[in-house]
C-alpha cells in the first residue's frame, strides 16, 4: 500500500440516549482533541465506550449490547455522531433499538441508510483505543494477544473480522461433528476445506499487519525515542508455513493435517492446530527482555508505543488519521513521555479523546484541546 494525502477527520457532534449513565446528552465539538476530566465513576469512560461502538465488535469494554443500556432506562440505547471528514459531514448512528415485532436488535445507520453491520463504519472512520483493562496484555492469555492483533488488522482489512468469525464457526462445527462421530468423511472434508480457507486468510492478514507494524515501530522510535521499541513475533504453524510456501499450498497442507488429526482432535475435544493457537511474542528491544518480564511502567509504555505506531501506520496507508480513545493513559506516564505522547498525537493530526482525574496533566496540549468536565453524567466546558 502506498502513502496517501492526509485528510482531516473529527467527531463534530456526539449525541447519546439512554447509554450507560446518560439519559440524554448532546455535545457540539470541533477538530480539537477532547480532554475529559472528573472523579472516578463520573462517566468519562462511558463516553469513550459510546464512540467505540462505531468499530466492529463489542466496544472497548467488550460488553454486551444489553449492558450498555441505562440501568433505569427502557433497555434500548442510541449513539449518533456527525463525522467531519475534510469538512464533509456524515451522520452515523448505532444502538440497541426496538424492532417492528417488539424485539430488540442492533441497528447501524449511515446518512439515514441502514447497514448490515458495524463493519460499514470502517469506510468512514477507524477507532483505536487504549484502556487500563489492556494492561494485562503481556501477561494474560494468548487469546488476548490474538484479539489485540485482530483489532489492528481490522483497521486496514475490514474483511478480517468476518474471516475470524467464519473460521471460529467452522471450527465449532468440526468439533461437534467429531464429538458426534460423523461417519461420512465428505462432511468433514467440506468443513475442513472451510477451515483451511478462512484459517490461512486470518494467518496471512496477521502476518502482514505485524510486518507493517515492525516498520512503523522503527520509524517512530527514530523520531520519538521517549517510548520503548517493541519487538513482535507471531508463532504458529500456519504463519511458519506462509514463510515458505504460497498461500494455496499452505491451505492444502493445513487441510491434510486436519484430516490426519481427526482422531487426536476428537479425543482432545477440540481442534488443536490453527490460527486460534497462534501466539504473539512481544519484547522490549533495547533491553532485550520479554515484555512479560518488564516493569509495570515499561509495559504501559510498550503498549502505548504499539498503539501509537499503529495509528501512524493507519494514517500513512489510508490518508486518514484514526479517532484515538485513550482512557487514563497520561496519568501513568512521567512528564517526558506524557509530553512525547501529546507531540505524537498533534503530529498525527488526529482527534484524540483523553480521560483523567486532573486537568493539570494535560496542560501541554494548550488550545489544541477542548476541555470538558464530567460529573455524574453531566458534561460541561472548562474555560481556560
Amino acid at each position: 500500500m502506498t502513502q496517501q494525502q492526509q485528510k482531516s477527520v473529527c467527531i463534530a457532534t456526539l449525541a447519546l440516549t439512554d447509554f450507560r449513565n446518560y439519559s440524554t446528552l448532546s455535545l457540539a465539538l470541533g477538530n480539537q482533541h477532547i480532554v475529559l476530566t472528573g472523579p472516578n465513576g463520573s462517566g468519562k469512560t462511558n463516553l469513550l465506550e459510546s464512540i467505540s461502538c462505531f468499530s466492529p465488535g463489542r466496544g472497548l469494554r467488550r460488553s454486551s449490547l444489553e449492558e450498555m443500556a441505562r440501568e433505569s432506562g427502557p433497555g434500548t440505547w442510541a449513539v449518533t455522531v456527525k463525522l467531519s471528514i475534510d469538512e464533509d459531514i456524515s451522520t452515523i448512528g448505532t444502538g440497541l433499538l426496538m424492532g417492528n415485532a417488539g424485539e430488540k436488535a442492533r441497528k447501524t445507520r449511515i446518512d439515514g441508510t441502514t447497514e448490515k453491520s458495524a463493519e460499514a463504519f470502517l469506510d468512514y472512520v477507524v477507532i483505536l483505543w487504549l484502556t487500563p483493562a489492556m494492561d494485562g496484555l503481556f501477561t494474560g492469555p494468548g487469546s488476548d494477544r490474538r484479539k489485540f492483533v485482530d483489532r489492528f488488522c481490522l483497521a486496514l482489512n475490514p474483511r478480517h473480522g468476518t474471516r475470524v468469525n467464519a473460521f471460529e464457526k467452522a471450527m465449532r462445527n468440526r468439533n461437534r461433528m467429531l464429538e458426534d462421530g460423523v461417519k461420512d468423511a465428505s462432511w468433514l472434508d467440506a468443513i475442513e476445506a472451510q477451515l483451511a480457507d478462512h484459517g490461512v486468510a486470518v494467518a496471512a492478514s496477521r502476518r502482514e499487519i505485524v510486518s507493517l507494524l515492525r516498520g512503523a515501530i522503527e520509524e517512530m522510535y527514530e523520531e520519538v525515542s521517549a517510548f520503548p521499541k517493541a519487538g513482535m513475533v507471531l508463532e504458529g504453524l500456519l504463519e511458519l508455513d506462509l514463510e515458505k510456501f504460497a498461500a494455496v499450498d499452505v491451505e492444502d497442507r493445513y487441510r491434510e493435517r486436519l484430516r490426519e488429526n481427526r482422531t487426536r482432535d476428537k479425543a482432545a475435544g477440540r481442534t488443536l492446530e490453527g490460527p486460534h493457537r497462534t501466539e504473539l511474542h512481544l519484547r522490549h528491544v533495547i533491553k532485550d527482555m520479554p515484555a512479560s518480564k518488564c516493569s509495570t511502567g515499561e509495559q504501559k509504555a510498550l503498549l502505548l508505543a504499539l498503539v501509537l505506531a499503529h495509528a501512524r501506520l493507519v494514517t500513512g496507508l489510508t490518508g486518514q488519521p484514526p479517532i484515538m480513545l485513550l482512557d487514563e493513559v497520561a496519568a501513568h506516564l512521567d512528564r517526558t513521555r506524557r509530553e512525547a505522547l501529546f507531540e505524537v498525537l498533534n503530529a498525527l493530526g488526529c482527534q484524540a479523546w483523553l480521560t483523567g482525574t486532573d486537568r493539570e496533566i494535560f496542560e501541554k496540549l494548550g488550545d489544541r484541546a477542548l476541555y470538558l468536565s464530567v460529573d455524574e453524567g453531566v458534561v460541561s466546558t472548562i474555560t481556560q
